[in-house]
């Protein structure tokens, strides 16, 4: 089949190489998420395969629609059409060389990512494989684990002792500062003349008024008792 020839062949060519960047960065999205499963399986899956199988084509299939862009924009007589034709194929070509790098990336991430996962049930294994066959230590290690259990509640419980010891303290440091400001308060009252008396003629006063103000009250009470 021929290559397209003039714009109109230039403009189909260029919507199919956006169409096929469009697809890309679709499936890179679907791609990406197989890296991060909680159990990566130790070999890649089979929508795994073929997703990566459909990147290559697709990417495969943007050189293609590049070197025709190329070839089409080699033929064109225009100088002034040709510069702005040379901007975009050179913006298709960065983009499709990115994914290129993308792709080997994330290639790379979940072969790391299957590794580890790998590694982890590996040593996983060995430790079950060693405590079947060592009864004894893995009873003493189910000991020891014990053992620091303990020994991190004793530690939690002498936190909170100490945290609870450090308030009282500091209760008994207000309740002091306290009682040297009453003690102040007392002998400042007692060293000026007649405040003392003052002060006991305003609480008598106090006083009276709570019996005016009772008697009052009780007044009213028993006038609203009789007329209703």
């Amino acid at each position: 089949m021929a290559a397209p020839t003039g714009n109109q062949g230039w403009a189909q060519l260029r919507q199919q190489a956006r169409s096929l960047e469009s697809q890309t960065e679709t499936l890179f999205h679907t791609y990406s998420q197989f890296s991060t499963v909680s159990n990566i399986p130790a070999k890649p899956s089979k929508e795994e395969q073929e997703t990566e199988a459909k990147l290559e084509e697709l990417l495969d299939k943007r050189d293609n629609v590049v070197n025709q862009l190329s070839r089409l924009l080699d033929s064109e007589a225009s100088l002034t059409s040709s510069a702005l034709k040379q901007n975009n194929l050179s913006l298709l070509r960065e983009k499709l060389a990115e994914h290129r790098r993308d792709l080997a990336r994330l290639r790379s991430s979940l072969q790391e990512a299957r590794n580890r996962a790998n590694l982890l049930s590996n040593v996983r294994d060995d430790i079950q494989t060693y405590r079947a066959n060592n009864p004894e230590a893995a009873e003493a290690e189910y000991m020891l684990d014990e053992r620091n259990r303990i020994d991190n509640s004793h530690n939690m419980v002498d936190s909170v002792l100490s945290q609870a010891y450090a308030t009282n303290e500091n209760f008994a440091a207000q309740r002091e500062t306290l009682t040297n400001i009453n003690r102040r308060i007392t002998m400042a009252a007692s060293q000026v003349p007649g405040l003392n008396t003052l002060i006991g003629k305003i609480s008598a006063r106090k006083r009276r008024d709570s019996i005016i103000m009772g008697g009052f009250i009780a007044f009213c009470f028993v006038i609203f008792w009789f007329l209703m």
